[in-house]
């Protein structure tokens, strides 16, 4: 982990940083100035449920035009903040 602190949007506060862009473009750039690691670490596991709820494969384009839209939604949306005190299920 670089020492690249970003005030994350999830968790409101100050937090380690993502090292490289995680997504293409204008929303790949939002994520990496925005988006604290601990905050997509979160995010990966969402996005493994949603593919799976929709039975997509991550290379189709369907797939990533809905994951897009699901990870704008979930950093950037109305109810992108994580609610205060929220802890991150622990264990797997």
């Amino acid at each position: 982990m670089g020492g690249r602190m970003v005030k994350c949007v999830k968790f409101g506060r100050e937090m380690p940083g993502l090292d490289e862009k995680p997504w293409p473009g204008e929303l790949g750039d939002r994520i990496y100035n925005n988006v604290s690691a601990e905050a997509w670490r979160i995010w990966e596991e969402r996005m493994k449920m949603i593919l799976n709820e929709y039975r997509l494969l991550p290379f189709q384009k369907e797939a990533q035009e809905l994951i897009a839209k699901h990870m704008e939604e979930f950093f950037f949306g109305q109810d992108a903040a994580l609610p205060p005190g929220y802890m991150p299920p622990q264990g797997k």
